[in-house]
């Protein structure tokens, strides 16, 4: 993938895409050529374990739970209830999609960035997701608001698969309700009005395994949950290899492919999202070949120094 990125610095967009067999190909090249043009250096932080596991791309009957296996360390998702107006408790099932990745990533990167469990919501929120694409209104802030309700009432577990065993005990992402309005629109201002608290476990879980990654990468791809994934994947495999290493087939179908019941559908579909993340991140090196996924070191996907910035 990098050589789209060398290919457009060389001959420029519309030469590169000319070049290109198929509309998928220039279309990779149409978003190759925005990252490269991208002047924010916005950091984004998300916690290791959903490097490694992820929450599931479709919707799930509400009552079912779900459970993921990466490299050494197991998820667990469970529904929970939140209590509605008039009585009674209301269940919601697990988060899924790409929406409740880019929620998650709001909370989790304010929540460093203050270095408080206590997340704004309001304003800051609203601007945020229209920063990334987002707008808000019509049926994406009835996605928003199913996603945040789902985040609100779900328990997590991780656990890992070494002496530590349990890496903290089950608990919930947040402490109470992500209050959205109900009575008024969202462009009057009044989309979020309060703040949420990050549990305890989750917050010091997030604050000891941060994984930095790239905001306007993630703006390009904020609607396809399978790219997000890989992308945070390589922001966390990538910088941190001391030689190149090849993870099997079967070592990427157990973590990515939830939903596919054969390796070999599984492969195409990895590959053309595998793709697509690589398209907004021009410093990976990566290869793909019949024995699996070759990673080579390389640079993260943003600078050291803005890293280093944000614990200062």
């Amino acid at each position: 993938m990098g050589t789209i990125h060398q290919l457009v610095t060389a001959v420029g967009r519309e030469q590169a895409k000319a070049l290109q067999a198929t509309p998928e190909r220039r279309a990779l090249v149409d978003i190759a050529a925005a990252v490269l043009e991208e002047e924010r250096q916005d950091l984004g932080i998300t916690y290791s374990g959903f490097a490694l596991t992820a929450l599931p791309h479709r919707r799930l009957p509400d009552d079912v739970p779900w459970e993921r296996r990466g490299y050494r360390i197991r998820l667990l998702i469970e529904p929970g209830r939140l209590p509605v107006r008039g009585g009674g408790f209301r269940l919601y099932g697990v988060p899924y999609g790409s929406r409740a990745r880019m929620i998650l990533l709001y909370l989790q990167t304010r929540a460093i960035q203050t270095d408080s469990r206590e997340v704004e919501l309001g304003r800051s929120m609203h601007e945020w997701l229209d920063r990334m694409g987002l707008s808000i209104g019509g049926q994406t802030y009835r996605d928003i608001r199913e996603q945040s309700c789902r985040i609100a009432a779900c328990n997590l577990t991780f656990a890992w698969d070494d002496a530590n065993g349990v890496g903290f005990s089950k608990d919930t992402i947040v402490k109470g309700g992500i209050h959205l309005s109900t009575a008024n629109e969202p462009q009057q201002g009044s989309f979020w009005e309060d703040r949420v608290l990050l549990s305890d476990a989750f917050f010091n879980e997030l604050k000891a395994h941060p994984v930095p990654i790239w905001e306007p990468a993630l703006r390009h791809i904020q609607n396809n949950s399978a790219s997000i994934d890989i992308y945070i994947w390589l922001a966390y495999r990538l910088h941190s290899l001391s030689k190149p290493t090849t993870v099997t087939w079967a070592a990427v179908f157990e973590q990515f492919g939830a939903g596919y019941s054969r390796l070999r559908d599984f492969r195409k579909r990895f590959i053309e999202s595998l793709q697509l993340a690589l398209a907004v991140y021009p410093e990976a090196k990566v290869e793909v070949d019949e024995t699996g996924v070759l990673l080579h070191p390389s640079a993260p996907p943003i600078p050291e120094r803005k890293i280093a910035q944000l614990y200062r």
